[in-house]
């Protein structure tokens, strides 16, 4: 039997209100902690681990309270830390009873939630139920208040609804789950998703994923609906289908690089660099965001070909310049020549005087390791000297004269 006997060095730093409004910053380094605090202990006493989980959990909302969470940053550290916790939670080996008393405080903790840190866990309850039959019971439970805040008359936000659903899908009892999300007042995502789980339990893979695409409402992520399909698909052995319907919409990430990666990871056996031109014909007209990930790769060709079909960061093009002047000057001659020309089509307004320098004295010197010297130095001043070059930076290579000019 689990018991609190563990003392935690995390209890200090989240008493009630304990963060000011400005605090955000503070917070997610003290979630930081207590996660790996907890993690630690569970390397040897999962239960005690997952003790200090739960107290971690029932201690969010009154020490983040207030807390200025408009930025995001607090919500995503929040989410993070309850998505950990509750790994450990679920997978702690825990006698019913000490179940059963988790499932309370948890409850009580959701409930006292005032903006609703803890959602993740509503939307596993069944999983923390651990079992099948304590899973039925819950919706047993659930299940009227559900249908009476769906109903015409009573419509109204129960916050029970996710852990109802989640207990559905735990338990088993599919075609109810299925029956009841069609009697929801509006088509959601966050109720279907359900759905589409109960369908795959059962082995319907295609009718899972025809019930997914159909699952858009107002406010629904596409992302979303196509991970999950994408995720089916993977399930049952249907890669290249997979890919080829939803590798490249559910696979978005924060950089161009980290969305190549998330699919090279899930797709090991597919050639990367045609990956990549899949990636690339999905940003038509903007193809030039993808060349720091073709030059990260090793695609040298295919990076200086995007440089020149549409603009790219100014100061990407001369790093690259800079780090391939030794070992690629032809990558880098490329690199700081389109830099120079997107600047002289004046499609940048926040370039400064040392980027046209640096893409000027990039070129030349590689332009020199190649022995095309006196060709690109022609090339620069005739970019100096055209009426269609932008102003500030023909001033630019104007005061750069010396250097363009043959010794």
């Amino acid at each position: 039997m689990a018991r609190e006997s563990q003392k935690w060095l995390f209890r200090a730093h989240f008493r009630a209100r304990a963060f000011s409004w400005r605090g955000s910053k503070l917070a997610a380094q003290r979630m930081k902690e207590a996660v790996s605090e907890i993690k630690a202990v569970n390397r040897k006493a999962p239960a005690s681990a997952a003790e200090g989980a739960i107290l971690l959990m029932e201690k969010l909302w009154p020490a983040l309270q207030q807390i200025d969470s408009s930025s995001g940053a607090l919500g995503n550290a929040v989410n993070k830390t309850v998505h950990e916790l509750l790994s450990i939670v679920v997978a702690a080996p825990i006698e019913e009873d000490v179940r059963e008393r988790w499932l309370e405080r948890l409850w009580t903790a959701m409930e006292e939630d005032g903006v609703d840190f803890l959602w993740e866990v509503s939307e596993r309850w069944g999983e923390l139920c651990g079992t099948p039959s304590r899973a039925s019971r819950v919706v047993d439970e659930l299940l009227p208040s559900v249908r009476l805040s769906w109903s015409r008359r009573h419509f109204a936000y129960f916050r029970g609804t996710p852990a109802c659903l989640s207990c559905l899908l735990a338990a088993g009892r599919y075609q109810e789950l299925l029956e009841l999300v069609d009697t929801a007042p509006y088509l959601s995502w966050h109720h279907r998703r359900y759905g589409v789980r109960a369908l795959a339990a059962m082995g319907r893979t295609d009718e899972a994923i025809g019930y997914a695409e159909a699952s858009k409402g107002l406010n629904d992520s596409p992302i979303a609906i196509a991970q999950a399909c994408e995720e089916l698909l993977l399930a049952a052995g249907r890669q290249d289908e997979a890919y080829g319907r939803y590798a490249l919409e559910a696979s978005r990430e924060g950089t161009h690089l980290a969305t190549f990666r998330a699919i090279k990871k899930k797709y090991p056996s597919r050639d990367p660099r045609a990956i990549l031109g899949d990636l690339i014909s999905t940003t038509p007209g903007e193809e030039g965001k993808w060349f720091a990930t073709a030059k990260t790769l090793g695609f040298l060709d295919l990076a200086s070909e995007l440089a020149r079909r549409s603009p790219v960061n100014i100061q990407t093009l001369n790093r690259a310049a800079r780090d391939h002047l030794d070992k690629n000057p032809a990558f880098a001659l490329d690199s700081a020549t389109a830099a120079l020309r997107w600047m002289a089509s004046g499609d940048f307004y926040e370039i400064t005087a040392l980027d046209v320098w640096q893409a000027t004295d990039y070129a030349l010197k590689a332009a020199e390791a190649m022995g095309r010297l006196e060709g690109v130095r022609e090339a620069v001043r005739a970019l100096g000297d055209s009426a269609e070059t932008d102003s500030f930076v023909k001033d630019q290579l104007r005061k750069h004269r010396d250097l363009l000019s043959a010794s």
